[in-house]
């Protein structure tokens, strides 16, 4: 009888070592950032996505009556041509894919594909959702809606291929927005929040934390004119450049991604 007792003692009790060991695992790294350089940015730009593309910035606004696609150079923060749209459009993400730019845009579920050097739109489809953030894995699309579900679209006829729910050991993560693709992962901002969630494409699991609540503060008590949420990421993946900004941020930040 006692033999059998401890038999099944062993067994719950590596079941339960099993268990957080799994859980354990699930847990996302903690990380936080060091500061390389910071570049001039337009503190009227209300900022939806950036992209990098064969040495040219390019950054998608917001806002009624003031979204807009651009092409910028990094280090001056100069405008080397501009997109600007009607009033009715709400323009948000973005992200270059073969030589062209798709931009989302938010209730008026529309998105744009344009010509990389001249921002001519080429074609427009309807879209079945609210847009948020876009990039690519060099395959399909990748989109956001606000909510905890990424989408892998057909860069051709945007339909969709398969999904995503994110999450992390405390659930659901929504409120997903601005999207990169960075080394095999993808980086969303958390809309409202000063934190990038690091995505497994695969499974939705979230597999780390980037804080940038430092750098937010920082804005916020430097610049004194009117700043708005954490939101734009951008990878350079030719010389290994993470940069980020926020809406209506004076700046953009390169930064390394640190353990915390």
């Amino acid at each position: 009888m006692k033999a059998r007792f401890f038999c099944c003692f062993l067994l719950l009790l590596f079941g339960v070592s099993s268990t957080l060991g799994s859980t354990q695992t699930l847990r996302p790294k903690q990380f936080t950032y060091r500061l390389v350089r910071q570049y001039p940015h337009d503190p009227k730009a209300f900022t939806q996505g950036l992209a990098w593309d064969e040495g040219r910035m390019y950054e998608g606004t917001g806002l009624y009556g003031r979204s807009s696609l651009r092409s910028l150079d990094l280090k001056t923060g100069a405008v080397h041509r501009q997109r600007r749209y009607r009033r009715q459009y709400f323009a948000e993400g973005i992200t270059v894919f073969r030589d062209r730019i798709y931009q989302l845009t938010w209730k008026n579920r529309q998105v744009f594909l344009l010509d990389r050097e001249r921002l001519v739109v080429i074609r427009s489809w309807p879209y079945p959702r609210e847009g948020w953030g876009i990039t690519h894995n060099g395959k399909e699309l990748i989109v956001s809606d606000g909510s905890a579900s990424l989408y892998f679209l057909d860069p051709e006829t945007l339909q969709e291929k398969r999904q995503i729910l994110v999450h992390d050991d405390q659930g659901k993560v929504t409120r997903l927005n601005e999207l990169e693709y960075v080394r095999g992962a993808i980086y969303a901002n958390v809309w409202q929040t000063d934190r990038i969630a690091i995505i497994h494409p695969e499974d939705g699991r979230v597999t780390g934390w980037l804080d940038l609540s430092e750098l937010s503060a920082q804005v916020q008590s430097i610049w004194k004119g009117k700043t708005d949420v954490l939101n734009g990421i951008m990878y350079d993946p030719v010389n290994d450049r993470l940069v980020v900004t926020g809406k209506l941020w004076p700046w953009l930040f390169e930064i390394r991604v640190v353990p915390k």
